[in-house]
């Protein structure tokens, strides 16, 4: 307890700086994920999206990015076993922030798509293994992690495929794709609406102590989805049909229609994911809040500051900002060639299957399953729309996550220990 008593303050502003520093990673890293689809299809420009996500980022991080947490993040390692020595808690969670921030950062600068929350769990492994050993890791925790790899991009992707089939079969094999264009967007705006509002309901305002359930969320999203298909009705009729050059069948006219789906899509998986991921930077921050709080005292829940979710949602616009770009060019270019039909076709086939997971409780990850969808849209014109040296590179690096995360918070964990004792 001396120990804490004696470095709490100092414990507090190393939390802050490498929470911070974990927030900018989740910003150049993942938010760049949901943004990248938008981007590449052209549907937005990079500026537009910062500037989207300077907004709808931060507004989500701060109005629905939690108020309560709890001591150790997903449940990893049992707190209780650090009654006696809470100050190694303190000790795990600032490694935990250091180095999942630090792999994010490599990641992001090698444009890898990674997943932020895998980053963290694999630090917070890391630290467990050598505090308190193999025994107090929660090991069928981490196998549904490790099944996630498998199961989240393989259901975007087929979500993916099939609502691009669709579009490919009512709109762009119709006879007039203009006419058709306008006659069945409106009713994938309303999809759009739905699933989003969905994803919002369900993962991030559970944090503010709204407690919807299923049934009330999808009543809610219905009513978000009538509107946001009127909404886009109206702006629908603005868009007249084009005539250019080589293109008789109008299809930059409804690539222009597909790009209003694209700009809201752009808005709500913003204001979703800050609402969401920011726990992935104050989750540990807060821990060590709550440990000087309480003088060591573990295993209480303790009220988030104001203060540390501004935080977050600084850190996570900063990111973006600063070196977003390239995990967007990735995403939105790297995998295969995006317009705004099959931006919309992965952004919404991604956010739905965050909502299917949510509804049987499975574990996902976001980034997994934007790549996924991707690769699902690619795989719906043929094989040679994929580049698949891209695609390899890309999972070398989901595989390497938890593993980076574990060994550097190993080395930092002891670095900590040693300085402070």
């Amino acid at each position: 307890m001396t120990i804490i008593a004696q470095y709490g303050e100092l414990f507090i502003v190393l939390a802050c700086v490498f929470g911070f520093f974990m927030a900018w990673g989740v910003g150049a890293n993942d938010v760049a994920n949901a943004m990248g689809t938008s981007v590449g299809s052209k549907a937005i420009t990079v500026k537009q999206a910062i500037l989207i996500a300077i907004v709808f980022e931060f507004l989500g991080a701060w109005l629905a990015g939690g108020e309560v947490t709890a001591t150790i993040r997903k449940g990893i390692i049992d707190p209780a076993l650090l009654q006696q020595t809470p100050q190694y808690l303190a000790y795990g969670m600032l490694a935990s922030l250091l180095s999942a921030g630090i792999w994010l950062m490599i990641a992001s600068a090698k444009g890898w798509p990674v997943s932020t929350t895998h980053s963290i769990v694999g630090a917070i492994v890391g630290f467990g293994l050598v505090g308190l050993g193999p025994e107090s890791i929660e090991w069928g925790t981490l196998g549904q992690i490790v099944s996630s790899w498998l199961t989240s991009p393989l259901l975007a992707g087929l979500l993916a495929y099939l609502l691009f089939r669709s579009v490919q079969r009512l709109i762009f094999e119709n006879s007039d794709p203009f006419a058709a264009a306008k006659r069945y967007v409106p009713g994938y705006m309303f999809l759009v609406g739905f699933i989003i509002s969905m994803v919002t309901l369900l993962k991030g305002l559970k944090h503010i102590g709204l407690h919807l359930s299923f049934l009330d969320s999808a009543g809610l999203s219905i009513g978000v989805g009538a509107i946001i298909m009127l909404f886009g009705i109206l702006l629908e009729r603005r868009i007249g049909r084009e005539s250019r050059a080589g293109d008789n069948f109008s299809f930059a006219s409804v690539e222009r229609i597909f790009g209003v789906l694209m700009m809201f899509t752009a808005c709500a998986m913003a204001f979703a994911h800050g609402s969401n991921d920011v726990a992935n930077a104050v989750g540990p921050l807060a821990a060590v809040v709550g440990i000087v709080q309480t003088q060591g005292h573990l295993g209480q829940a303790s009220t988030m500051p104001w203060w540390i979710l501004l935080l977050g949602g600084a850190g996570i616009v900063a990111g973006l900002v600063t070196l977003g770009h390239k995990v967007i060019a990735t995403v939105g270019t790297g995998i295969t060639e995006l317009t705004p039909s099959r931006g919309f076709a992965a952004t919404l086939a991604a956010a739905s299957t965050v909502v299917i997971a949510s509804g049987i409780g499975l574990p996902i990850s976001t980034t997994h399953t934007l790549v996924g969808a991707v690769l699902g849209v690619g795989l719906a014109r043929g094989m040679h729309a994929l580049n698949l040296r891209v695609l390899g590179t890309i999972v070398v690096s989901w595989l390497v996550t938890l593993p980076a995360g574990a060994f550097l918070s190993i080395i930092f964990f002891f670095m900590f220990k040693g300085m402070f004792g």
